[in-house]
């Protein structure tokens, strides 16, 4: 185990994996910081270029874009008062008001530390809690994981809509060829369709041509971002160790919610920011600038990273956007997420916790440094920006299989993501079904076979009874708020 551990560590300190490593966190914090590039697009970008790369080396800059674009997005939140992602919309209750009263640099600084002190106590968690959950995992079988790929489509498809984008992309995914039977199904004769829709063109068009086109609609109506300047006064001594208990607490709290299947990052922001508040001698001083409250917020986002890496290595079920479409750069890999992984690829495990690691302290550094031309960042034009992001998308979609017709799913699927986005259909659900469906299907039909057609394998297993009861609660659950608050408006 020790030689595998110290082998993974020098996959993540190769010169090249520091490379990888560097060049995602830089382009991380880039796409973090511009509201109309979000995380998920980065990723979704990156993943053509990392054709080819050794499997640590890949997920150095995929984890560093990661890593870097959660951090990024308080950038702009703390200067102009637009979150460039969804995770900092909570460090905008302080840090417009920060910036306004002239500490835009004191704010920032805290972000970046306190982002940092997130992702190491989830790397922490992630590199305990990850082997334990596998081993346990280990006992799993074809029942089991139906009721594991089941689970991961109920948490994003509970609502109505997210429903029918799951239900879209189980659809999508059947088309090819039957994995049981070699028949064909959904291909419409279509020779280009015999062996599916290739992954990454779907991932490129569904999330960053589609938030191009969202971006390029503002462009032309003209909305941009204000100016801002960062001002010279830095962070002290004393915001730090006053800090030490909300950067723990804040980062727990992160951590926890991430391990949770698509609970939100947005939601462990505002709930630490609610318990720094609570526990706070100072709680009056919330909502007028204060740094607190950054930390608690920039410190729990950043967290929910490791945690959201822990159900998806050991259950192959993401936490979150972004890594369901690192489930789908896992698969590119050759790569099967859950707990055999840790068994058949113990190398490259240690290695993506390393790397992970890596890519929190080169968030810091590079962090430290783009606070102070952070300004320059934030003020790139969006007419300037999106030409690149859409060359780099036909680019990403064509390397794959160098087909003309990947181009054509791109532009599909860039398309479907835009009416989708205007319509407020949740794009997660659909990318998730076309990944678990496959797994959902096999263990499904393997479990049927080993029982004879007999369905009372799934609730003769404990576990997998426990998980299908679990994804049926989920299911039901907005179903009975939606029903608590008939009778409280009734009433």
């Amino acid at each position: 185990m020790l030689a595998n551990i110290l082998d993974g560590i020098m996959n993540a300190i190769s010169m090249g994996s520091l490379l990888a490593n560097l060049m995602g966190v830089t382009l991380g914090i880039i796409f973090g910081a511009l509201p109309g590039l979000t995380a998920a697009m980065g990723v979704a970008l990156l993943i053509p270029l990392t054709f080819g790369m050794p499997a640590v080396e890949a997920f150095s800059a995929l984890l560093g874009m990661y890593v870097g674009a959660i951090y990024g997005g308080c950038i702009t939140a703390i200067l102009v008062g637009t979150p460039g992602t969804v995770s900092a919309a909570a460090t905008m209750l302080e840090g417009p008001a920060l910036t306004a009263r002239g500490e835009s640099r004191r704010a920032l600084d805290m972000a970046t530390i306190a982002s940092f002190v997130g992702g190491i106590v989830s790397a922490l968690a992630l590199i305990f809690i990850a082997p334990m959950l596998a081993r346990a995992a280990m006992s799993f079988g074809a029942p089991e994981y139906f009721a594991v790929a089941v689970f991961g489509l109920t948490v994003v498809a509970s609502l109505v809509k997210g429903l029918i984008s799951a239900l879209a992309g189980l659809f999508l995914a059947t088309i090819g060829l039957d994995p049981v039977t070699g028949d064909m199904r959904n291909t419409f004769d279509n020779p280009n369709l015999f062996n599916g829709l290739s992954l990454v063109p779907v991932l490129v068009g569904l999330f960053a041509v589609s938030q191009v086109l969202v971006t390029v609609e503002d462009v032309v109506r003209g909305v941009s971002l204000k100016e801002s300047t960062v001002s010279k006064r830095g962070i002290s001594l004393k915001d730090l160790t006053g800090n030490v208990v909300n950067f723990i607490r804040s980062s727990v709290i992160g951590t926890l919610i991430g391990i949770i299947p698509a609970t939100g990052v947005s939601a462990a922001s505002f709930l630490a920011y609610s318990e720094a508040k609570r526990f706070s001698k100072t709680p009056e001083m919330y909502g007028k600038g204060c740094v607190e409250g950054i930390a608690a917020t920039e410190s729990s986002n950043n967290a929910v990273c490791g945690g959201a890496l822990i159900p998806l290595l050991t259950l192959g079920v993401p936490g979150d956007i972004i890594t369901a479409i690192m489930l789908g750069a896992l698969m590119i890999q050759g790569l099967t997420p859950g707990p055999l992984l840790f068994v058949e690829h113990p190398v490259t495990v240690y290695g993506i916790f390393a790397a992970f690691i890596i890519a929190n302290i080169m968030m810091l550094v590079c962090g430290l440094i783009a606070v102070r031309g952070a300004g320059k960042i934030i003020a790139i034009p969006g007419a300037v920006l999106m030409p690149i992001v859409i060359t780099l998308c036909v680019v990403g979609g064509y390397a794959v299989n160098n087909s003309t017709f990947d181009l054509l799913v791109v532009a599909i699927f860039g398309t479907v993501g835009y009416l989708m986005i205007k319509c407020d259909f949740p794009q997660p659900p659909l990318l998730l079904a076309m990944i678990l469906e496959p797994i959902a299907e096999a263990n499904f039909r393997r479990a049927l076979t080993i029982s004879q057609n007999d369905y009372s394998i799934f609730y003769t297993s404990p576990v997998a009874c426990i998980i299908l009861l679990v994804s049926l609660l989920v299911l039901l659950k907005p179903i009975y708020d939606d029903f608590r608050a008939g009778r409280k408006a009734a009433a």
